[in-house]
């Protein structure tokens, strides 16, 4: 069971959420989710908004269903199901059906799918995307370190309404 709570009464680690525990970007197109792994990003206020920010590098599948719908979720489930953290981050939806799977089940709210089996759930409507590209480097180290094939990732900004914890 889930209870909903306001951006600003978050008091989660987010540097330990994303950074350790991980996240599951899931997104749904034309009526099929789809989700992947990630330990990149944030969360802050931006234009005003509660907001978080994901990375996707071109070649993931999911990237076409954050593409396609206007809302995506980000799933804390934590240590106790690292494997399939592990597995939704190397193995692609293209082939199989990475969901089923897992066994982890699907659930939805405001038409965006999240995992039950979620400690905290954020449900994110983008407002913005942009490709990184190499000329805005500052760093260029991190290019070579990073982008060895110059697949750079594309930020996604998105506004933060609504956030589910597990009770």
């Amino acid at each position: 069971m889930f209870k909903t709570i306001k951006a600003e009464e978050f008091n989660e680690n987010i540097f330990n959420m994303i950074g350790k525990d991980w996240l599951l970007v899931a997104a749904e197109k034309e009526g099929k989710a789809n989700a992947m792994t990630a330990s990149w990003g944030g969360a802050g206020i931006m234009w005003g908004k509660p907001a978080a920010f994901v990375f996707i590098r071109p070649q993931r599948y999911t990237k076409e269903f954050v593409d396609f719908s206007d809302r995506f979720s980000l799933s804390v489930l934590g240590d106790k199901y690292r494997k399939e953290l592990n597995y939704f981050g190397t193995v692609s939806g293209r082939d199989e059906d990475k969901i089923a799977k897992t066994g982890l089940k699907i659930s939805h709210t405001n038409n965006t799918p999240y995992f039950d089996d979620s400690k905290i759930v954020i449900i994110c409507r983008k407002l913005f995307a942009q490709k990184l590209e190499m000329e805005s480097f500052i760093d260029k180290t991190l290019i070579d370190k990073w982008y060895p094939q110059k697949d750079f990732h594309t930020m996604y900004v998105a506004e933060i309404e609504e956030i589910l914890i597990r009770e």
